[in-house]
């Protein structure tokens, strides 16, 4: 699909002064160049009578910059049609108006109610965006409008068909759902048809008055809630399976003032904490996508920037209009807007054409296509095709495989006609014979193996038979030789007995004659004394032997 690549597009919209409000020096400098730029100058001396010792004038860019005077319809053309376009051509655009309570937010994304030429972004861009879908015919085109409302961190539904709201609490609540891809869903947010101008801004009306409006001295009608007007718009040319979708956010942020300035206690300052907490949130989301290595951005920090995560960032055209309060009292939160707006004019966004293939109809195409090939095969062969052979068929082919199977001419060949499914059949039923012949090849090898073990087992038996034969002759030569040897001991002790008779008188003999013979060394040495006595030394040389 194709992409754009482009930063978030930043101008700048000076609300003209009120009666009673005394205007600061600042200048405009549109000269024609890529950017506008706009100067504020800081007075040295400020309300509460402290010399101020900051800088003087502060010098800020922007894509452009509509001053005081510049009507609806310019900032309409200027901003908004663009984005439209991309929106009406499958790419998301999203537009957000950021900036103090009362510097004229809500009158640029909504409009005044006064006159028919104070109408704001979101009905022009409903009347341009109808207008231009019903001149194109080649598409057929649904469109839906949703309308959400985030106060305190929670989520409203603005168009909620069944009642007129008193209270923003008895809006259904809307609920952030996070699927496995990372896209978030908004649970419980109502998308009502509108095939028209006319019931888009119906529903944009009853949103309108379904919203929260409290008084802060600020502002009798200020809006301290994020609110999101959303377009979606979904097209697709006659008997294609392409969808295209797209989205259009049209956003009027909460005031961005700080809190002390709102001066109210109570049950407004955990709003105005909430609201400057969500802000603050979208701050930092947008400070983290300005650094070039950060790989976490904190969207899920605020329901705010979970539900804009794709037009920061990721897939969109996105555009900020920064709306400023120029007078004495309001120098510092002008000064603070626009340093905010130049953080955000250094996102980069990637917007994608989002296409994607509808399966339904896509299933409806190929059943469509599938008929109109089984049609023109019953043309060409004269024969209307069943899916499924006939018994008489099959009987047919498994005789034509036998016999071509049987045949031993190498040049022999198996014809069944120009008929896919009995060319299939033929191939199935080939591998089923193949299986069962590698089948019983391998029973006759199993049978085979079993025999030559059985004969192994044989030859086994008879070589233990004869080693246990060969082990019983043994046993009894041993047998034979410890006889020997006993007999030959008692003539030995026989013959000892009567040599200690002989020599009684030597006891040192007594003593040493065992313990040499234990040793087995020859005993003659110990016998060199007696040398008189002959008859026993005869046999001394049998008893070493032993």
């Amino acid at each position: 699909a194709a992409m754009v690549k482009e930063t978030i597009r930043v101008y700048a919209r000076v609300k003209p002064l009120g009666r009673r409000q005394q205007a600061a020096i600042y200048s405009v400098d549109n000269d024609g160049t890529a950017l506008s730029s706009l100067e504020i100058v800081m007075p040295r001396e400020l309300a509460d009578g402290f010399v101020n010792n900051k800088r003087e004038s502060y010098k800020f860019k922007f894509q452009k910059i509509f001053d005081q005077e510049e009507k609806q319809d310019v900032v309409f053309d200027s901003i908004a049609k663009p984005v439209a376009e991309c929106v009406l051509a499958g790419y998301n655009g999203t537009i957000f108006a950021y900036g103090q309570t009362g510097s004229g937010k809500t009158f640029t994304i909504t409009g005044g109610a006064e006159r028919y030429s104070d109408r704001g972004i979101i009905p022009r861009t409903l009347s341009y965006v109808f207008n231009k879908l019903q001149k194109d015919s080649s598409k057929v085109y649904t469109t839906h409008v949703s309308y959400l409302e985030i106060y305190n961190e929670c989520g409203y539904d603005l168009l909620d068909p069944r009642h007129e709201a008193s209270r923003l609490e008895d809006l259904p609540k809307v609920t952030i759902m996070e699927d496995a891809d990372q896209n978030i869903h908004l649970k419980n947010l109502s998308l009502q048809q509108a095939s028209n101008e006319e019931e888009a801004l119906n529903l944009l009306f009853l949103g309108d008055t379904n919203r929260m409006i409290a008084e802060t001295p600020m502002n009798q009608a200020s809006s301290r809630s994020h609110c999101i007007f959303t377009l979606h718009i979904s097209s697709k040319e006659p008997g294609s399976a392409t969808l295209r979708r797209s989205k259009l956010h049209l956003v009027d942020l909460a005031g961005s003032e700080r809190v002390a300035k709102t001066g109210v206690g109570g049950h407004l300052l955990t709003e105005a904490k909430y609201i400057n907490l969500s802000l603050h949130y979208l701050e930092q989301v947008i400070i983290a996508l300005a650094e070039k290595n950060r790989s976490h951005i904190p969207y899920r920090n605020s329901m705010m920037t979970s539900v804009l995560r794709d037009s920061l960032g990721g897939n969109c055209m996105t555009t900020m209009i920064a709306t400023l309060s120029i007078d004495k009292r309001n120098i510092e939160e002008s000064i603070s807007t626009c340093r905010f707006a130049q953080r955000v004019a250094l996102i980069k966004n990637e917007a994608v054409l989002n296409e994607e293939i509808d399966p339904r109809l896509l299933i409806v195409q190929l059943q469509k296509e599938i008929q109109e090939l089984k049609d023109e095969l019953a043309l060409l062969t004269g024969k209307q095709i069943t899916s499924e052979l006939s018994q008489e068929e099959l009987l047919q082919l498994d005789e034509l495989i036998e016999t071509f199977l049987e045949d031993n001419d190498p040049d022999s060949t198996l014809d069944v006609g120009a008929d896919t499914r009995k060319i299939k059949y033929c191939f199935v039923r080939v591998k089923q014979l193949m299986k069962h012949s590698t089948m019983s090849d391998k029973k006759l090898l199993s049978q085979h193996i079993s025999e030559e073990k059985d004969s192994n087992k044989e030859a086994a038996e008879e070589e233990l038979k004869k080693l246990k034969e060969l082990l019983q002759q043994r046993d009894n030569e041993i047998n034979i030789l410890v006889n020997m040897l006993k007999k030959e001991k008692k003539k030995s002790q026989d013959a000892l007995f009567q040599l200690n008779a002989a020599s009684a008188g030597s006891t040192s003999l007594e003593q040493s004659l065992p313990l040499h013979l234990e040793e087995s060394q020859s005993p003659s040495c110990c016998l060199k004394e007696e040398k008189d006595s002959r008859s026993p030394v005869h046999s001394l040389p049998f008893l070493s032997r032993q």
